[in-house]
Order: structure tokens, then sequence, then C-alpha cells
């Protein structure tokens, strides 16, 4: 096994998680088979409890881990399937040494941070590294690793004299130490560092200056690990004699340091990384350019045109995304755009990480149906009647962004800020006729909206929102845990049935009797009001085996409004779109006819009678690929379903 370890320098919020997907990207253009792995250092067991203004989205993978967003670029970059295990956190190692020393597996002995912690480290990497994630058989030939937080920054204070530590990178230790042996564990050969830093220009001197990237080499260096390869982030690219001085001060070959300037697109950073030798330079390292083991030269033509089909995109789509979150713009590209203010970058990423799986699912869809993609971020608060008064000037800019957009998105969420925002977004698609996909809190909201306009349920909303309503439309699953918030939700991928022929989604799943999605909610619509809803026009198209938990929602005589209380974005790829936001964009560019025309037509819908009662169970992989609208989408893919 030959691992590639990512860190990073200066300053957070570079691009690591990109960096490594990209890297993997063009390992496995080599003919490699890739596997990854996310190391957190914050005690959290995993990011399922933490707000996204501090840690970003989360991440749901189909065994119901909830982890770091940095894996869903993984996922999407490599089109592979990962396990929560691939997001090591300082709350699981301690978790797990705790466990054992409770078992009496240290057979009395004093337990500490070296050896039982750094050991635990290395173990869980080596047993984790041989898991095949592409749904082939055997392990993979190379993991990247990615090591979250900054080492390196140069920071003095009192209790850091040294200034080898960044401050709140203390938590990092543990794992910078098991790392250093890790690589002495797996010996020459095997082990390939990555430094990501920063090359910033100071506007006044107007030159890109290298003592940062200096500086943090040297601390990287006093912790005992040394780069092999150096991944500088600027604005622009490297000048030559820059080069030339990291090298020498950083004690890197010229050849193996990379320069990742800004692009127009993420999609180019694979292309980049080819284009300077990058893989040559990691192979070499890795001994993997010798014995008859050299990979073939990286095959990244289908990742070429599709980032130059997205930069050749003019004709606009425009969709609004309806949130509670306020200060959005561009959801993703901040991470590769590293401004020189770098306070401004951070304040943007944070705020813009909160949606990033919605608006990536977006922009698959967008290229796939060639639409150059324009997103108008909506604060739900600002669409409520009580913003009139309050901010007149920003409830006027809301309903103006709304009301010009050609599709409306309305994704997941929790908490009641906002709601009533929400409901008035869904009423307004309903009614003039706009292409709506709710997702999550999205498809729930239609539904409330439904009922208190169609079905004049005033009162009618979720026992979440209200929990006295006299019409609970939505209610809290009868297994949830309202006391134990971690890890108590419906999470990973299920199993929805479609139970209407000919409905717009089974479609847009290649007329698929069932497909598999990944889950992340407490709150279901109320089975016993379904009855209601179908006689008042509003199909639930999509069940769980039960027929009793709602998994998608449809308004026939709309033309194209439709909920999931799943999260298709989690599966989203750049090369397979999914299906529902694949409609969504079809519906508001004028294409969804043409797009589900192309439908196969000689599947049924699933009678209840007819629905397996599911246990726990592994799917394995799908030998052949449906000849569905996303071209090799898997409806029920590799994973756990229950």
């Amino acid at each position: 096994m030959k691992y590639v370890l990512v860190t990073g320098g200066v300053v957070s919020g570079l691009g690591k998680g990109v960096t490594a997907s990209s890297i993997g990207v063009v390992l496995k253009a080599c003919g490699l088979r890739v596997t990854t792995i996310k190391i957190d250092p914050y005690l959290n067991t995993d990011a399922g409890t933490m707000s996204p203004f501090e840690h970003g989205e989360v991440f749901v993978l189909d065994d119901g881990g909830e982890v770091d967003l940095d894996l869903g670029n993984y996922e999407r970059f490599l089109d592979i399937k990962l396990t929560r295990d691939n997001n090591i956190t300082t709350g699981k190692i301690y978790q797990a040494v705790i466990n054992k020393e409770r078992r009496g597996d240290y057979l009395g002995k004093t337990v500490q941070v070296v050896p039982h912690i750094t050991d635990e480290i290395q173990d869980w990497i080596e047993r984790v590294a041989v898991i095949p994630v592409d749904g082939k058989e055997g392990p993979p030939d190379v993991c990247v690793i990615e090591l979250g937080g900054t080492i390196g920054g140069k920071i003095f204070s009192p209790n850091n004299a040294s200034g080898i530590l960044g401050a709140g990178d203390i938590e990092s230790m543990p794992f910078i130490e098991a790392l250093g042996q890790f690589s002495y564990r797996v010996g020459p050969g095997n082990f390939c560092l990555v430094h990501v830093s920063l090359v910033p220009v100071i506007n006044v001197v107007g030159e890109q200056k290298t003592k940062p990237t200096q500086h943090s080499v040297r601390g990287l260096r006093g912790l005992g690990l040394a780069p092999d390869v150096l991944a500088c982030r600027s604005t622009e690219p490297l000048e030559e004699h820059v080069k030339i001085k990291l090298s020498q001060f950083c004690h890197v070959p010229i050849s193996n340091i990379v320069n990742l300037h800004d692009v127009t697109n993420i999609w180019h950073i694979p292309l980049l990384l080819r284009d300077q030798k990058t893989h040559e330079a990691i192979l070499k390292v890795l001994d993997l350019q010798y014995d008859g083991k050299v990979p073939r030269e990286p095959e990244l033509g289908m990742w070429t045109k599709r980032a130059t089909k997205l930069d050749k995109l003019k004709t606009s789509v425009k969709i609004a995304m309806v949130g509670k979150y306020t200060g959005l713009s561009d959801s993703y590209l901040s991470v590769i755009k590293v401004q020189m203010r770098i306070e401004e970058l951070r304040r943007d990423w944070n705020l813009l990480e909160e949606f990033q799986f919605s608006y990536m699912a977006l922009l698959h869809a967008s290229v796939a149906m060639e639409r150059k993609l324009v997103v108008e971020w909506v604060p739900s608060c600002d669409l409520e009647d009580s913003s009139a008064k309050e901010t007149p000037e920003a409830h006027k800019k809301a309903w103006k962004l709304l009301k010009g957009a050609d599709g409306v998105l309305v994704p997941g969420g929790f908490g009641d800020r906002g709601v009533q925002g929400k409901i008035l977004a869904a009423k307004y698609a309903r009614e003039n006729n706009v292409p709506y996909l709710g997702i999550c809190l999205g498809m729930q909201i239609a539904v409330i909206e439904f009922a208190r306009s169609v079905m004049k349920l005033r009162g009618a909303n979720s026992t979440e929102f209200d929990p006295a309503t006299t019409s609970p439309c939505v209610i809290f699953m009868p297994e949830g845990s309202k006391t134990q918030m971690g890890a108590t939700m419906r999470l990973g991928s299920r199993r929805t049935y479609f139970h209407v022929s000919g409905c717009k989604s089974a479609k847009l799943y290649a007329n698929a009797s069932s497909v598999d999605e990944r889950h992340r909610h407490r709150y279901e619509v109320n089975p016993d009001m379904v009855p209601d809803f179908e006689r008042a026009g509003l199909q639930f198209v999509g069940k769980d085996e039960s027929g009793k938990r709602m998994g998608i929602i449809e308004l026939p005589s709309h033309k194209f409004f439709i909920g999931a209380q799943f999260h298709p974005e989690f599966k989203s790829r750049p090369g397979k779109p999914s299906p529902l936001f694949l409609g969504l964009i079809a519906a508001a560019s004028g294409q969804l006819e043409p797009l589900l025309q192309r439908s196969n037509p000689t599947t049924k819908a699933c009678p209840m009678s007819k629905v397996p009662k599911l246990k726990l169970y592994p799917t394995g992989p799908v030998n052949n690929p449906l000849n569905s609208l996303v071209n090799g989408y898997y409806p029920n893919g590799t994973g756990i379903h229950t």
C-alpha cells in the first residue's frame, strides 16, 4: 500500500480537500486504484452535531456516517463510496482507546498519548486504507490522507516561544506525531508528503512573497515531517525565480514545486497537476516508476472536456436557492479563488459551505444540460411579511430575486427561523407554475404550504415548529430520540419505491422501480394525513417498503413540482448528475419534455403488494448500468441499505 499525505500551512481554507481530491483524480487517471482518508483533529466523534457556520455542511455516507464535507469532495471527484471510518477524528480515536482500556486490552499498562493514541491512529489508517471503495475486489493501490488544520504557522506567544504551532492546532499534535512514525513504519518508497501552502502578494510591494511558506515548511520539519512535494496556492502563476527560492530554502526540488493558481473552475485543478507533471513527482517518491510498475500517463480526456465546457457555457439558467442563511454567494469557488485578503476569504468560506452540496449538484446538472448556472441566494427571512416592515429594502430585493428565477430550490435545514419565508417561496412556485425542488425540509415545506393553501388547513404545520398544531402534517419519527442528538436521525442510504406509474420522478430515474438515496432527518410526513393530501391532488409517488414513510411528492398538474425526503445532492457526480437536480435544471431551461421522452417506458412502478420486507443487507455492485437519462447512473448502487 502506498500513502500520500496532504497537509496545509500558513492559513486555513487554502483548498487542501480539493488538492487531495485532485491528486486522487490524477493518480486514478494513471490507472491506480485510489482511496482516501480525512483526519479531523476536533474532539467531536463526528460532524453530525456541528454548526455549518463553524465547520461547513455535513456530508452523509451510504452507511449513515455524518462526516466532514471534504469526503464529499473525494466521492464527487473520484466517483467512489466511502465509509464513516474514512473520517478519523480525535473523538473516535480516544473513544477506541478508552474502550480498549476498559476491556483490559492494555494489560494494566499506563495508557498514554504515545504510544497508545499514536498507535491507534496508525492502526486505523492501515485498516481503512485496504478497504475497496470503487466497487471492485481487492485493496486499493494508493491511499490519499488529508490532515485537517494548519501546520507551521509562525505565531509567537509566551507558551509558544518556538513559533512552530499556529493558534488552535495543539489538537493536531498526536496526529502529526503518529504520521511521522507512520512514514517510518511503512518505509521508504511508500509514503509521500504533499504540503499545501500560500504564496501571497503584498499589494504595496506587488511581488510574490515566499517567507510564509518557508516558515510553514520549517515548522513542518520541526515536527518530524519533510515535504516531498510543495503545492503553492497563489492568485497568479508563480514566477520562476520564486520557485528557485522556494526550492533553495524549503529543500524541495524545483520539479516537485507545483503551482495551484486561481482558475476559472475547480475542475481545472487536476489538469494543473497533470500539466506540471505532479503525478511523476509523486510516483517517483512512491517508487512506482521502476520494476515494471510504471502506470500509464493520466487519461483525463473527459475531465478536460468537462472543465472546458463549463467555461464556454453562455445560455444561463437562474435558480433561486431559498435558505435561512445570509451573505451567501458562490458556494464553492472560494476554495480555489484564495484572495490575498485572507480574513475576507475565511468569512466567505464559512458562510458558503452551508449549501455547497446543493450548489454542486445544480452545477453538475446545468453542465449536463448545457446551461450556465446562476444561483440567486434568497434569504428566506427576507421573504416574510414581517420583513416588509422591518427591512423593506431587503424584502423587496428578496422577492425580486425569487420572481426573476427560472426555478426554485429549497434545500434541507433545521430550526424554525425563516420557515415562513420558505413556505411563501413554495407557494409562489406552485401558483405560478415555476419549477420547484424541495429537499428534505424543502419537501416538508411544500406539504405544509399545500395543506394551508389548497386544503384550507390554516393551522397546518410541522410538530418541529409547532408541537401543539391541530393539523400535524409533519411529525417526529416514532423511533427518534429527543434527548440524544448525535447519530439519532434517519441516516444513510435507504430504498424508496415508486408507486405511481409514469410520474416525472420515476422517469428521471430511468423508470426504475426503486432508488437508493441518502437520508438525514428526524421529521417525516404524517402518514395518517396522506389520503387527504392525495384526494386534494398531491401525489406521494415514492414510499419506503412499509408504505408509511413518504419519500417523494409530486404535483401532477404542475410543470415540475417535486419534493424528496432524501438528499439526492449527496450522490451527484460531475459526470453523473443527480436525476432530480437534472430535472429541475431541465424544467427551468425548457428542456424537460425531451429529457423525459428519453426514458425507458418498460419498467413499471412497484405495487405495494410486491414490495419486499427489507433487512440490513449489502446490495453489492451493479453489473450493468441502466440505460438511464444520467450517463452511468446506478439507481441501486453499492452500499448498506435498510
